[in-house]
């Protein structure tokens, strides 16, 4: 092999690995959060307007996540590999120059390509594709340099079995919380903590201009030479141009209300009680089969002297229509449905604080039961949240995923093994024969 073979061999080997683990990583940051998927995909829908298909937000979301995770297992793999490397390449056909318009006219904040694991701006995203988009039609163009680690008879295995494991995985995480939270209101996570702006942090700088009228002509001043007193110039307005962003912190704001407009965020942060918050950033769309379970709680909660409200980003008449509707005797705070969606993503969805901590999360599905409400929420008043489940739920995520792989290609191997033997035995009596 030659030093330029050579060259490229492990130029498309090394392109291979950053394309594959980056499709991986998409997937299945998108696959942990379902909904947060969905809600950016609503986003873009919305700026395109194409509101008419609002109704497949969730159905893309999972969907896209699958792909993109089982694309890069494929890649990564060597499964598949003409038609991987060609449909990755279209992939980045299609997002590279749709990431250049989102880097301009920037219609949504960010592009969400990693999820809330890694909040990238819109130019890093264009900047990010198009290294992989010179990656994938390197890797098109040279398919048949890379590395295979399966038999193409465990192909089929491989690619079937990536799709449907984030399948499940994300519809496993849209109908019960999230394994992993990415966000800043992750169980354990102190809210006041996150807000705090450490003294002699950066503040923003601002350039402030004066437009001021004479004669009919409009002239733009600085504060240094603005016409103060010059009665001859009329103003006409001002700006406030940022130049420089300063710190920002983790959380930049929570604020509850009351449904009268006072402001008690301090109340339920700093509260030496614990506190329920059922949070519904909208009223209207909640599920309400699990209100039993929530009436109960609320009984517990008066029992114990634990602080319960309902938190929602609803009108009046969608807090009393689920009044109405459940019975519900908790009074409601009111926030902003998109930092209630943030804080956490079923509808209605349960948090319990204790001076601002997040000591436990639940899904609607999983807001325990009368029975066991005193045994799920005890350990947490007394011991507080526990901090290592998640390294745990990744070690369990890994196995579970790989260790199937694991044994068909380790059955795969042995196959093709034996299979090379027997026509090695073959061919050895042909040549015996033929003696």
């Amino acid at each position: 092999m030659s030093h330029k073979d050579l060259f490229l061999k492990v130029l498309t080997e090394c392109c291979r690995v950053l394309v594959g683990i980056t499709f991986i990583f998409s997937g299945f940051v998108k696959a942990v959060d379902p909904v947060g998927g969905a809600i950016k995909i609503e986003d873009y829908f919305s700026a395109f307007s194409l509101d008419v298909l609002q109704l497949l937000s969730l159905v893309t979301s999972i969907n896209l996540s699958a792909v993109e995770f089982s694309l890069g297992v494929c890649l990564l793999l060597g499964v598949y590999r003409k038609f991987t490397t060609f449909l990755v390449a279209l992939f980045m056909v299609f997002m590279t120059p749709l990431t250049l318009y989102l880097a301009i006219f920037n219609p949504v904040s960010d592009c969400g390509c990693f999820g809330e694991a890694l909040v990238i701006t819109n130019w890093q995203t264009f900047f990010k594709n198009v290294v992989l988009l010179a990656a994938s039609i390197l890797l098109f163009t040279r398919h048949k340099q890379i590395t295979s680690f399966f038999s193409n008879k465990a192909y089929w295995f491989v690619a079937l079995f990536a799709y449907l494991f984030c399948v499940v995985f994300a519809y496993r995480n849209y109908h019960h919380l999230p394994l992993l939270d990415f966000r800043p209101y992750k169980t354990g996570n102190n809210i006041p903590e996150l807000m705090e702006i450490p003294e002699g942090a950066p503040e923003n700088e601002y350039l402030y201009s004066f437009i001021y009228e004479k004669d009919g002509v409009q002239k733009e001043f600085t504060l240094e030479n603005y016409p103060a007193n010059d009665s001859s110039w009329t103003f006409v307005d001002s700006k406030m141009t940022l130049v420089k962003e300063g710190y920002i912190p983790v959380i930049e704001t929570f604020n509850l209300y009351t449904q009268e407009g006072e402001d008690i965020t301090d109340e339920i942060l700093y509260a030496d009680q614990p506190v329920f918050l059922l949070i519904s950033h909208k009223l209207e769309k909640a599920d309400p089969k699990r209100v039993d379970e929530i009436n109960s709680l609320y009984d517990y909660a008066l029992d114990n002297e634990i602080l319960f409200y309902g938190v929602t980003g609803s009108s009046e008449e969608g807090i009393e229509g689920w009044r109405d509707y459940t019975g519900a005797d908790y009074p409601f705070l009111l926030g902003d449905a998109t930092l209630l969606k943030t804080i956490i993503r079923p509808n209605p969805g349960l948090v319990l604080l204790k001076k601002g901590t997040v000591l436990g999360k639940w899904h609607y599905n999983d807001i325990p039961k009368e029975r066991k409400i005193e045994e799920t929420i005890s350990p947490l008043l007394n011991k507080g949240a526990e901090n290592n489940k998640e390294q745990r739920r990744i070690v369990t995520i890994l196995l579970t995923f790989s260790l199937p792989l694991l044994v068909v290609w380790l059955y795969d191997y042995l196959r093709n093994r034996r299979s090379k033997k027997e026509s090695g035995k073959e061919e050895a009596a042909l040549l015996g024969k033929e003696k």
